[in-house]
């Protein structure tokens, strides 16, 4: 049984068609199915259904099939180590992370990361699948929120739990209150993220367990906006209490919200079956200290 064999065979269940695998293949239909059939003799069982022009897998074929993938996976992690091995401190990361996380985690913490190994290239994108990204393989790392019921493959890394703050002009009657609750914020013009950010999905969650509903939101897409009419005295939002003492504006004051406090869990997730190169282990080391380093500041501006 040779690679070959098995790579044409998996073109073949790709297509589901012959000539078309052949083509993709950059070779002719008729040694594509000489191949095939020299992976059936081998094996003694029939791969695929012949059935007129169409075909189907066999149930040896499934079997196969399955393995394949498996065997793909594995040659890709070698070729992974032994290039990561060569190059050590160089190479590419792709790492998917949750909308406007970027403002909290990646802005400094890229410019010290750049600084500190040049020879990196990372790539950092937002986006909603976070997880489906990891898991089909686009992302190399993600950092998103704690999956309840994780898929085999995926490894997560807890990172920090995130609690969200009202965030509200420092002189509004609010501002001096330590805490506020939570179904007060009925009481304010809110300015939020569009539904599908993580943030918002997480109001709404806590909307819902109280049983309230905030009427004519102003809507924004971009964080420095949302500052800004926070800034204005236009509206109050809800937004990581991590972030805004990492921010400092003078003018916004973070409120904490209470019966419920919004929160979540984060984490860092890769999946294990993927080799994790240098570049990816360095940046998960700088991103628990950065992390750290921020909670610790956090801590003593608190006390």
């Amino acid at each position: 049984m040779e690679l070959r064999q098995l790579e044409y065979f998996t073109a073949v269940c790709k297509e589901m068609h012959f000539s078309r695998a052949a083509e993709n293949l950059c070779t002719t239909q008729s040694n594509l199915s000489q191949q095939i059939k020299f992976l059936e003799n081998e094996l003694g069982l029939p791969l695929f259904d012949r059935i007129g022009k169409r075909i189907a897998l066999t149930d040896a074929g499934k079997i196969l099939l399955e393995q394949c993938q498996l065997i793909f996976e594995r040659i890709d992690y070698v070729k992974g180590a032994i290039t990561d091995l060569k190059r050590m401190e160089g190479g590419k990361l792709d790492i998917g992370i949750l909308p406007g996380d970027g403002d909290l985690l990646f802005d400094s913490l890229l410019i010290n990361f750049h600084l500190a190994y040049p020879k990196l290239s990372i790539s950092v994108t937002e986006t909603m699948d976070v997880y489906g990204q990891v898991i089909d393989g686009t992302r190399d790392l993600g950092v998103t929120t704690m999956p309840q019921n994780p898929d085999d493959r995926i490894a997560v890394i807890p990172l920090f739990h995130e609690e969200f703050a009202l965030a509200i002009r420092s002189d509004h009657p609010f501002a001096i209150s330590k805490a506020v609750p939570f179904e007060q914020l009925q009481q304010l013009k809110m300015v939020m993220f569009g539904p599908e950010h993580q943030i918002t999905k997480v109001f709404h969650t806590c909307c819902q367990e109280k049983g309230i509903s905030i009427y004519n939101p102003i809507v924004t897409s971009t964080l420095s906006i949302l500052l800004s009419l926070v800034e204005q005295g236009i509206g109050a939002s809800i937004l990581p209490r991590m972030l805004l003492e990492y921010l400092d504006r003078d003018n916004i004051s973070a409120v904490t919200l209470l019966d419920p406090t919004p929160s979540q869990d984060i984490c860092i997730i890769h999946r294990k079956d993927k080799f994790m190169g240098q570049a990816a282990k360095l940046f998960i080391g700088e991103l628990q200290s950065f992390i750290q380093g921020v909670t610790e500041r956090s801590q003593r501006s608190l006390g």
